[in-house]
């Protein structure tokens, strides 16, 4: 493809056209698919996720910021105390709450001093909590049951609309993004904290939207019986990805654009819902292509009609090998309006009118 025609194509003046699901580029979608989903594994078992203090446990001390020191001053006198990871945030013009790790008598002594000298208040004035790991359990727990519920719904939903080997596909494409989504976290070392949990149930939306809208084309394209019947399940799902890819690649590379420009100039908090949000729409975006499609299409080649229709294809394509001949082409959209359209006739090919001959009546007067 020359930059010309990935340029229309891009603007949407020409129709992409690419194998994309293949035999070999399906086993290259499920080689990558499952090397990442193994390193998100290595990463789970290895290294393993930083969970925030709501998650194990620590302290919340809430304050006046008479001094009104910044977020990074906060921190960084924090640090200085030994605690690198406490979270810092403001809840009203002049009101600080810091969450630590869980503090010891020595450590909570030297953790208020230095908040109180930066603050410029007495350490009377700081409000101390001790906060149990249970709350993130709680999280956990209800985050762990909405996904449940929420894979059911799914799993019904596109079964009634589609089929049950769509579902099949679509909630293996979710669960991919889940596990990748968690490796990236375990390698990266980002604490997970409650926004994260809720980026991460956030993006399973976006990447059922981007399935859901393939299935559909994937649907409408099945039903003309005589294409299908001519070329089989793997070309018409073929056809099917190359006509939504650039929508799906603009929807997606615009979807970044705001959540890129939270990472970079969002607060701490927004920052970590971000990162979740970006890995997640990245990967929803592959997955629907590359994962639930290609997924769909070797279940359905599996049924008797679509393996004999393929093997019908593969048969003709190896007969026109022997005798030197070029195989077939799918006929295209575009193809078969140029069939079908009749040529109109040119000023040289057109029939010459006849000169009408006068009635003998004309003749006799004259």
């Amino acid at each position: 493809m020359n930059f010309r025609r990935a340029i229309a194509v891009f603007r949407g003046e020409h129709e992409f056209h690419m194998d994309l699901v293949g035999p070999r580029r399906r086993r290259i979608w499920f080689l990558i698919s499952g090397a990442m989903v193994l390193l998100s594994i290595g990463g789970l078992l290895g290294p393993g996720l930083n969970l925030g203090i709501d998650f194990r446990g620590g302290a919340l001390l809430t304050y006046p910021n008479e001094a009104g020191a910044s977020a990074e001053e906060i921190r960084e006198a924090l640090a200085e105390a030994g605690q690198d990871d406490a979270i810092v945030q403001f809840t009203g013009e002049r009101q600080v709450r810091v969450r630590t790790a869980p503090l010891d008598s020595g450590e909570r002594g030297d953790v208020l001093g230095a908040l109180a000298a930066e603050s410029g208040i007495e350490v009377g004035q700081i409000s101390t909590e001790a906060v149990g790991p249970k709350w993130g359990e709680q999280i956990s727990v209800k985050a762990l049951q909405g996904l449940i519920v929420f894979l059911v719904l799914v799993s019904i939903y596109i079964s009634f609309r589609f089929e049950w080997k769509m579902a099949i596909g679509g909630i293996t494409s979710l669960v991919h993004d889940l596990a990748i989504t968690a490796g990236v976290y375990a390698w990266v070392g980002r604490e997970v904290t409650p926004e994260t949990v809720i980026a991460v149930l956030t993006i399973l939306g976006y990447s059922l939207y981007d399935t859901v809208v393939i299935f559909d084309r994937i649907k409408e394209n099945v039903a003309q019986t005589a294409t299908l019947a001519r070329e089989g399940y793997g070309p018409v799902v073929n056809r099917s990805l190359n006509q939504v890819f650039m929508r799906s690649f603009n929807t997606t590379i615009t979807t970044l654009f705001p959540i890129t420009a939270l990472m970079l100039f969002g607060g701490e908090t927004l920052k970590g819902f971000a990162f979740a949000l970006f890995v997640g729409v990245v990967l929803g975006g592959y997955s629907s292509l590359f994962v639930a499609a290609p997924l769909v299409t070797v279940l359905k080649e599996r049924e008797q009609r679509f393996a004999e229709i393929r093997d019908r294809v593969a048969r003709r394509e190896d007969l026109a090998a022997v005798r030197g001949e070029k195989a077939p082409a799918p006929e295209t959209h575009e193809r078969r309006e140029l069939v079908t359209a009749a040529p109109r006739p040119s000023a040289s090919t057109a029939p010459r009118r006849r000169p009408k001959k006068k009635s003998r009546s004309k003749r006799k007067k004259r």
